[in-house]
């Protein structure tokens, strides 16, 4: 209980509290009476009480976030470290230094609606996900008693239609039989067949080396991939689960094979990468590149969607789940770090299978009956 004394002409309090099992008395005076000391010192003890510290500096929302991330998210890769600093400069671009003590419900939304005019959906969403996260350390510190971020609206424009992400069975069919036949048009036709037969991601694809391709066994392995938006070289995967040695179809194996073994050395591709590229400033061939000339084809060919090269890695998984090869399996094959990210990513699929297992099943029961 606090302990209320008269210094002079004015009262102070005195409010018992340990920390970290040290004893640091909270003490504030200059009260004109007693009444009012008290009832100051019984707000202080309420706040420790319910977890909040008294006497917290304002601090700016955008500083606190930026020491955060810094903070606690210090094993992420570079990549998702880009993302952390990108969401930053949207947050120092609306709310400036506004104290984090501030900020209202309404203040939040009214910024995620502001996003919501330029980003997809999507982005928003992520977005959100990293400040949520924050402001419940802020909680946990006892900086702010409410979660400002609970239960808000995420607006912006609507992300691709998952029919839109990938190609069919037999476009893919059409896709694959062109890129073999005109494999000696260019390095990119190798990268798309890869993409294709592979499921890898793009960062995965241009830190292959030769070492990786065991062609005994006709399998790869992926334990790094190629740092393209730092300017090259090499660096961590995704997550643990995506290191992993994969098998490849016999046919494809054999044209790698063929391509490493008489392809043109250059003595400036000190790691023997793959799809390295001497024009390019990241030593291999970029993905916008990669993209346009998946456009074209696919244009060539009057394939619909134009998809992207990361759309090739869902097209790769979609034909999988539709041959009913198993959800952990391609799970592990695309290197995911859990199975609940492919059943939520290909849920699309997996309800067509349900729909199509059900099927089945009451046939099964059928046929027994009989």
């Amino acid at each position: 209980m606090a302990s209320i004394s008269k210094r002079g002409s004015t009262w102070q309090y005195t409010v018992s509290r340990t920390v970290e099992g040290k004893y640091k008395p909270i003490r504030k005076g200059g009260y004109r009476t007693k009444k009012e000391a008290s009832i100051a010192a019984a707000k202080i003890e309420a706040d420790l009480a319910s977890g909040s510290l008294p006497f917290v500096k304002n601090t700016a929302f955008t500083a606190y976030f930026k020491d955060w991330f810094t903070i606690y998210k210090r094993d992420v890769s570079q990549i998702t470290l880009n993302s952390y600093k990108a969401v930053y400069i949207k947050l120092f671009d609306h709310f400036k230094e506004m104290p984090i003590q501030q900020i209202t419900k309404r203040d939040y939304q009214v910024f995620l609606n502001n996003l919501g005019l330029i980003a997809a959906r999507d982005t928003n969403r992520k977005l959100n996900g990293y400040l949520r996260s924050c402001v419940k350390e802020a909680i946990d510190e006892g900086i702010i008693k409410t979660d400002f971020t609970r239960n808000a609206t995420i607006t912006g424009k609507n992300s691709k239609k998952s029919s839109e992400k990938f190609l069919n069975y037999v476009d893919s069919k059409t896709l694959l039989h062109y890129l073999f036949k005109n494999i000696e048009q260019g390095l990119e036709n190798y990268m798309l067949i890869l993409a294709l037969t592979s499921g890898m991601r793009y960062g995965e694809l241009i830190g292959l080396c030769e070492k990786d391709f065991n062609f005994r066994n006709n399998t790869i392995k992926i334990n790094k991939q190629w740092r393209y938006k730092e300017n090259g070289g090499f660096g961590p995967l995704k997550n643990e689960n995506s290191e992993r040695t994969i098998s490849l179809n016999k046919n494809t194996m054999v044209y790698f094979n063929n391509f490493i073994k008489t392809r043109e050395k250059d003595s400036k591709n000190v790691h023997n990468l793959v799809f390295y590229d001497c024009l390019s400033d990241i030593s291999v061939i970029k993905n916008d590149r990669l993209n346009d000339v998946l456009k074209a084809i696919l244009k060539r060919l009057d394939i619909t969607p134009l998809i992207t090269v990361h759309g090739l890695r869902h097209t790769h998984a979609s034909i999988l789940l539709y041959q009913e090869i198993s959800v952990l399996y391609v799970s592990e094959r695309l290197g995911h770090a859990s199975i609940d990210i492919t059943s939520s990513t290909y849920a699309h699929v997996l309800k067509e299978l349900r729909d199509r297992d059900s099927q089945k099943t009451n046939k099964i029961f059928e046929n027994l009956m009989n």
